[in-house]
């Protein structure tokens, strides 16, 4: 029998040698796939209960044209509306978590023109993004992403974005505020309400807020400019009531030409309520911040809110209530407090 011939240059390969057969199949081995955490969630079939685990995903390369692949390194939390993802009929076993990132470009598609590679960027993943925030990576498209100032925190960049976005949508899409002008900001401690306040007062207008705690009191009261305040020391109760004003009072309250901005989904305006309004010349708007997403013809001015609440971030407008940031493994926990609302300060996950 003949010897079989060998590799260019390697002479001649003995019958009884299997040194080359096993380095050839060492070669054609396929490479381990890297796999990274991410945190989900799944509602029940039969309640509004939501359970959050973590899961094993591949970390898939960018293969989308306008798709950039994006190192996280910081995410904000915030409630989840399954309420309003049931109504867009987004049904999966499985939902991504953490919207409100900032990170760095590691790669982008073929057809992305405003990243490259190495681009500080913060923004918001969509309502239908397949990659959750929490997570090292995401792929996001690039009309989601703005870039990030230099000096600007991944935290206070990741933690201010989506309230900056609610805050420009109802100060001045809703309600037009202008210098001279007068608002009334329910909660103002809290993390969204800390942001309207300096974007109305960065605006020239008079800030009045209520409190729910002594702690949000004395926060407010350290708010400069300082919020307008329509009682003594003297007027305060010696037992707070924590209650909601009601829509009457609210109602009561708007100028000529004024407007309520709400969040409440399920308000009911009864006829006395609509006639008050129109004797006012009144409006009633609801804040959405998630309809910038719904249409593209939109998509100019959400980029340039984006832009701008980067901006006031860098310069010192906005300064946002953070909690102190908490590792990738606290996330699970930390997010169960966050959908039952029973936090005050924003919490954000550095990695």
């Amino acid at each position: 029998m003949g010897t079989a011939p060998g590799p260019e240059g390697a002479g001649p390969l003995q019958k009884d040698s299997k040194v080359a057969v096993v380095k050839v199949q060492a070669v054609g081995a396929a490479p381990k796939q890297v796999t990274m955490k991410g945190l989900y969630f799944q509602q029940s079939s039969t309640s509004e209960e939501i359970t959050f685990v973590f899961q094993e995903r591949e970390n898939l390369p960018v293969t989308e044209d306008n798709y950039v692949k994006l190192q996280v390194k910081a995410c904000a939390l915030s409630q989840i509306n399954t309420k309003l993802l049931t109504e867009m009929k987004m049904e999966k076993d499985f939902f991504p978590v953490g919207r409100e990132v900032a990170g760095i470009v590691l790669d982008v598609g073929s057809k992305v023109s405003f990243f490259q590679p190495g681009d500080e960027v913060a923004g918001i993943l969509p309502l239908d993004s397949e990659d959750p925030g929490l997570c090292e990576a995401v792929r996001v498209h690039e009309h989601y992403l703005v870039h990030k100032p230099e000096k600007v925190a991944w935290t206070e960049a990741a933690g201010t974005i989506r309230d900056g976005v609610r805050a420009y949508t109802a100060l001045h899409y809703l309600s037009h505020l202008s210098p001279g002008k007068s608002v009334l900001i329910m909660d103002g401690a809290s993390a969204l309400g800390t942001i309207a306040i300096q974007l109305a007062h960065h605006r020239g207008a008079k800030v009045i807020s209520t409190a729910c705690s002594l702690e949000d009191k004395q926060c407010l009261e350290r708010c400069r400019p300082s919020i307008v305040r329509l009682y003594s020391k003297d007027d305060e109760p010696a037992v707070k009531l924590q209650l909601l004003p009601h829509k009457h009072d609210i109602i009561t309250l708007l100028g000529v030409g004024g407007h309520w901005v709400t969040t409440e989904e399920n308000l009911q305006l009864d006829p006395p309520d609509s006639h008050c309004l129109y004797l006012k010349g009144a409006t009633v708007a609801f804040l959405n911040d998630e309809v910038w997403n719904l249409s593209n013809v939109q998509q100019g001015k959400y980029l340039c809110i984006l832009k701008d609440v980067m901006e006031k971030l860098s310069t010192g407008v906005f300064r946002p209530q953070l909690d102190e940031p908490i590792p990738l493994y606290e996330a699970k926990v930390t997010m169960e407090v966050v959908q039952k609302n029973q936090g005050r300060k924003k919490q954000v996950v550095q990695f």
